[in-house]
């Protein structure tokens, strides 16, 4: 099946899944995962309706941004563990960060984004599994509370939301209940009405294999990959 096709089979599924939930399927964000996939396949996602891309790693991106530069309407998130000393390099890539997992990095983030006058969105990403060979904090840590409590301070980003990703199972069952619990999460943020933070609007959960269950357990943000440009012979988790 070709890269569009494979883009109106996700968006078919994301219609079902928003059904089934009662929700409606336009308040769903789909990102492509574009992490080691060329530009010519980026294209053919744009050019089948594509808006928002994840990217893994700053150094891929930097070597690829060039060839994308014509893509005008593309917004491009990082959603891969980023290293302060790239913080930087990061704010002049991307539109976004989504893997913002700890107090340093959003302090580098903030410098960054103070220096290149402009306001970061960016999203709290959760090891929701508790998993040692994932970034992110904990759910229910010391060091997620003082990211929000410092929020105030970091008058450069702009908290939108959460990140999360599962511990991988073939049976995508296995993701509900630690959906669900990011859902709660979510919503228990932003009834708090913190300071610099208000109603969160991003809970990015679900990926190739489980988004649909994400879709049921409330995401607004889907990160899928595979779906739409199939298997990636270096990969080793299934986008």
């Amino acid at each position: 099946m070709t890269i569009a096709e494979n883009v109106a089979g996700v968006r078919q599924r994301i219609q079902a899944a928003a059904s089934r939930a009662q929700r409606d399927p336009k308040k769903i964000e789909l990102m492509a995962v574009s992490k080691t996939v060329p530009a010519e396949s980026i294209r053919e996602a744009y050019e089948a309706g594509i808006r928002l891309f994840g990217e893994n790693r700053v150094q891929e991106f930097t070597g690829k941004a060039p060839a994308l530069r014509e893509f005008t309407e593309a917004r491009w998130h990082m959603i891969g563990h980023l290293q302060t000393n790239k913080a930087g390099s990061a704010i002049e890539l991307f539109n976004a960060i989504d893997s913002l997992d700890s107090l340093r990095l959003a302090q580098k983030l903030n410098a960054a984004a103070m220096h290149s006058e402009r306001k970061l969105p960016v999203l709290i990403e959760i090891n929701i599994g508790g998993e040692q060979a994932k970034s992110g904090v904990a759910l229910d840590s010391e060091e997620l509370k003082q990211l929000l409590s410092i929020a105030p301070e970091l008058k450069n980003l702009e908290i939108r939301g959460l990140m999360a990703l599962p511990p991988y199972s073939e049976d995508p069952e296995q993701s509900r209940p630690f959906f669900r619990r990011m859902r709660e999460k979510f919503h228990e943020i932003s009834n708090q009405r913190l300071p610099a933070i208000g109603m969160l609007d991003v809970l990015s959960i679900g990926m190739s294999h489980d988004f649909e269950i994400a879709i049921e357990e409330g995401a607004t943000r889907i990160r899928v990959g595979t779906a739409i440009f199939g298997e990636r012979k270096s990969a080793r988790s299934k986008a």
